[in-house]
């Protein structure tokens, strides 16, 4: 069974993959993604070679982040199994494309204008769940809050403040995911990864050179890939970790934007200040550029209201950073990833 294939047309709509001048050039460096020119094209070639990977083309990223904006990536691959995960990576390296791997697109902002190069997301294949004693070993796709259910199956307690965090372990790891005084830091055991040669290994907790909102996967290891985590709990009982959750729960539903896109927490925390207060008094709460908009609801959250562009929420953040200096003296910094054209 080969690849899925999904194109998206323009002007003209076409029988066969063999008419792609139809649907015009994209370019990514000096490779052509789709070929004018006769020959096959890498497009053809992965939907050719990969058997269980979904390919899009011209994909909009808005329908894969939580912000719901950004432009069409020149093609996104949804990967389910090892083998074709290898099979993307080695084009992507042997042609110099550029490659962006995403999990729930809960903390990235994507240009209007897409990305050019490989989009790649990780499928069910990498959504195992397993329990080991007291830890549980986790796929880089699997849900956080999927997660969190599963420890609360298996009467495990110590993650109950990431109940609710739209994202998923791959990108907790990455990112040092954490909310109400917790963080992956704290009951990470070991992550198991690829390096750009595939060889797999495995690090320890203190190897993942963990600080604040990052780790050592944008540092010394931003090239390699995460398959997999475990994470070390303890027992507990499970009506008291249910209890935890629905309160950790209800405290994002009445104080969080839940109910419009955004990306959660736009900017870090500053030392000995607090941003959505500082933003608050600074009387810019509903304020808005476009569609893009301070929430009513959390000051540090930047939602789209409905047709925000990538634009939109980069001149709000500037705007905001601009005038906490102004009033605050503090140079604010981003937590949200921003990437493409």
């Amino acid at each position: 069974m080969n690849a899925v294939r999904t194109e998206k047309m323009h002007n003209h709509c076409r029988d066969s993959i063999h008419a792609v001048h139809k649907i015009g050039t994209i370019i990514v460096g000096t490779q052509f993604i789709v070929s004018t020119e006769g020959g096959i094209s890498l497009y053809q070639e992965l939907i050719n070679t990969l058997s269980k990977t979904e390919v899009l083309l011209e994909e909009r990223m808005a329908n894969h982040t939580s912000f719901r904006i950004g432009g069409p990536a020149d093609l996104f691959c949804a990967v389910n199994s090892k083998e074709d995960l290898k099979k993307i990576l080695g084009y992507t390296k042997e042609k110099q494309i550029p490659l962006l791997i995403v999990g729930n697109g809960s903390n990235l902002l994507v240009s209007d204008k897409g990305f050019r190069g490989i989009v790649l997301k990780l499928g069910e294949a990498f959504s195992s769940l397993s329990v080991e004693g007291s830890s549980i070993i986790a796929g880089a796709a699997v849900d956080l809050r999927r997660l969190c259910r599963f420890a609360l199956e298996n009467s495990l307690t110590g993650m109950e403040w990431a109940y609710g965090i739209p994202g998923t372990l791959a990108g907790a790891v990455f990112m040092n995911a954490g909310a109400y005084g917790g963080e992956f830091s704290q009951i990470l055991e070991s992550t198991t990864y690829w390096e750009e040669d595939f060889a797999e290994k495995e690090i320890s907790n203190q190897e993942h050179d963990f600080s604040y909102r990052t780790s050592v996967f944008q540092k010394e290891k931003k090239n390699a890939i995460i398959l997999s985590a475990k994470v070390k709990l303890s027992q507990g009982n499970p009506a008291e970790i249910e209890a935890k959750m629905k309160d950790y729960m209800e405290r994002r539903i009445t104080k969080q934007p839940l109910n419009l896109p955004s990306a959660g927490s736009v900017f870090r925390r500053p030392e000995n200040a607090y941003v959505g207060q500082m933003v608050e008094e600074l009387g810019l709460k509903g304020f808005s550029i476009g569609g893009a908009q301070v929430s009513e609801k959390h000051a540090g959250f930047i939602v789209n209201t409905g047709k925000a562009s990538c634009e939109d929420v980069k001149h709000l953040i500037q705007y905001i950073q601009r005038k906490v200096e102004e009033q605050y003296g503090i140079k604010l910094k981003t937590e949200v990833r921003e990437v493409g054209e």
